[in-house]
C-alpha cells in the first residue's frame, strides 16, 4: 500500500510528508556498493566484505523473505482513511476510495505499486517502490506523491509470522517522530495496512494511515504482468517527456575509469543491455542494466521521476545487494542533454557528482558519470554508457 503522507500540512500542502531524510547515496554509492571502482574502492570493498562474512554466519537465523509481498501483487480496491491530527486524540479524518495496481519489477527483486484514489481534495496519485535487500533480509518502501515529487524516507522492515512491520523516522509538524507501516489481515483476496506514529521513541503509537484492499474480480493472479492503472497526462512542454528518447532496449557498451580522481588513465570495458520502460502513466520510467566485464556481473536499477513543481527530474539507482533507493540526482534537459547534480561523500571526500544523458542520433545515445573535486569548475569524467538500439 501506498504512503499517502508526502506533504506537511502547512508546509508543502494537505498530506503529510517526511522532511528529513537519511542519505543512502546516489549512483556513486551504488557503483561503490557493487565494487564498480577496483582500487579506489578498496576500503568500501573491504567493509562489504566483513559484512557479508558476519551476513553469511547469522544466515542461519534470517529466513529468506523475498517472496514476502507476492500477497501484494494484482488491482486492488482501496478504502483509506486518513487522521487528520494524528497527536490531538480526535477522531476527525478524511477517507478516499480508489485502486492500486502492483506488479513485479527487475526480475522479481522488487515490486511497483502505482496509486490513484479520489476524496474530499480530488484526485490525488502516488507511486510506491519496494525492494528486497538479500544481505538483511529487509524490505524497503519508498514512496512518492505525485504532486510533490519527492521522494519519501523509505520504511524499512521485514515480516514475522504473517505481518510485516517496517520502520522509519521523520519529521511531522517540526517535531521528530517515528513511522511504523504494518501490513497485516493478509488473506487471498485482501489485506490491511496501517501507519503510526510515535513521539516517544515507540514506546506508544497513534494511527495515521488505515488503508483496506480488497482484490479486484478481474486481476486474479496476474500480477507480474499488469498494465499501469495511471492514464498519462502530459503536458509536453513541462519536461515531462524529455526521457521519451530513452524508452525502449539497447544494446549498452561501458567503459569505466578504474581509480577515479586519483590520476588514473585505466580504463576497463564492459558490454550488456539497458531496458527502459515508461510507469506511472508516463511520470516516470524504470531503467534495468545488465553488464559483464572483467570486474563481473553488474545490475543496476534506476528509476527516474518528474516533479511537476520544479519541473525538474530525479534519478536513483538501487543494486541487488544493496536494495534501497537513496537520495537521488536531480536536475533537467537543456538543448537535449540532461544533467543531474548531487554531493556525495567519496573515499572520505565530498564530491559533486554529475550523471549527464543525450540522444547522438536515433538509435544511439550516451550517457556519463563524472566527478568534480572543486565544486564544479573542472570535471573527471569516469563512466561512459554507448547505447545502441
Amino acid at each position: 500500500m501506498m504512503r499517502l503522507f508526502t506533504k506537511v500540512a502547512g508546509a508543502r500542502g494537505v498530506w503529510f510528508a517526511g522532511e528529513s531524510r537519511k542519505s543512502f547515496g546516489w549512483f556513486v554509492a551504488a557503483v561503490f556498493a557493487a565494487g564498480l571502482f577496483g582500487g579506489s574502492g578498496m576500503a568500501a570493498a573491504q567493509t562489504a566484505t566483513a559484512v557479508s562474512d558476519h551476513g553469511s554466519q547469522q544466515a542461519v537465523a534470517l529466513r529468506d523473505g523475498k517472496n514476502d509481498f507476492d500477497f501484494n501483487l494484482g488491482v486492488w480496491h482501496t478504502h483509506i482513511r486518513r487522521v487528520l491530527d494524528p497527536f490531538s486524540g480526535s477522531d476527525k479524518s478524511m477517507e478516499l476510495d480508489g485502486t492500486v495496481t502492483v506488479r513485479k519489477v527487475w526480475d522479481g527483486r522488487g515490486q511497483l505499486e502505482e496509486i490513484e484514489a479520489d476524496g474530499p481534495k480530488g484526485h490525488w496519485e502516488g507511486m510506491t517502490m519496494f525492494l528486497y535487500n538479500p544481505q538483511a533480509h529487509q524490505w524497503t518502501q519508498s514512496f512518492i506523491d505525485s504532486q510533490a515529487g519527492v521522494l519519501t524516507t523509505p520504511l524499512v522492515g521485514s515480516f514475522k509470522n504473517g505481518r510485516g512491520e517496517l520502520f522509519s523516522q521523520e519529521t511531522f509538524r517540526d517535531r521528530s517522530v517515528l513511522i511504523r507501516g504494518t501490513w497485516s489481515d493478509i488473506k487471498q483476496d485482501s489485506h490491511h495496512f496501517e501507519e503510526d506514529f510515535s513521539n516517544d521513541g515507540g514506546k506508544t503509537w497513534v494511527p495515521a494511515f488505515i488503508g483496506e484492499l480488497t482484490r479486484e474480480k478481474q486481476s486474479g493472479e496476474a500480477g507480474a504482468t499488469l498494465a499501469p492503472v495511471s492514464l498519462e497526462r502530459v503536458d509536453a512542454s513541462s519536461g515531462q517527456r524529455d526521457f521519451d528518447f530513452d524508452l525502449g532496449t539497447w544494446k549498452t557498451h561501458s567503459t569505466r575509469l578504474m581509480h577515479p580522481l586519483t590520476g588514473s588513465t585505466t580504463w576497463v570495458d564492459m558490454d550488456g543491455a539497458t531496458v527502459v520502460k515508461k510507469v506511472w502513466g508516463g511520470k516516470a520510467n524504470l531503467a534495468e542494466y545488465k553488464a559483464d566485464g572483467p570486474a563481473g556481473h553488474v545490475e543496476l536499477l534506476s528509476l527516474r521521476w518528474f516533479n511537476p513543481t520544479t519541473h525538474e527530474w530525479n534519478l536513483d539507482f538501487a543494486t541487488p545487494n544493496v536494495g534501497t533507493l537513496g537520495v537521488p540526482g536531480v536536475g533537467g534537459f537543456k538543448d537535449g542533454r540532461g544533467d543531474f547534480y548531487d554531493y556525495e561523500e567519496i573515499n572520505g571526500r565530498s564530491v559533486l557528482v554529475r550523471f549527464s544523458i543525450w540522444k547522438t542520433s536515433q538509435d544511439t545515445a550516451q550517457s556519463e558519470q563524472a566527478f568534480s573535486e572543486d565544486g564544479g569548475k573542472t570535471w573527471e569524467v569516469n563512466w561512459i554508457n554507448k547505447y545502441t538500439r
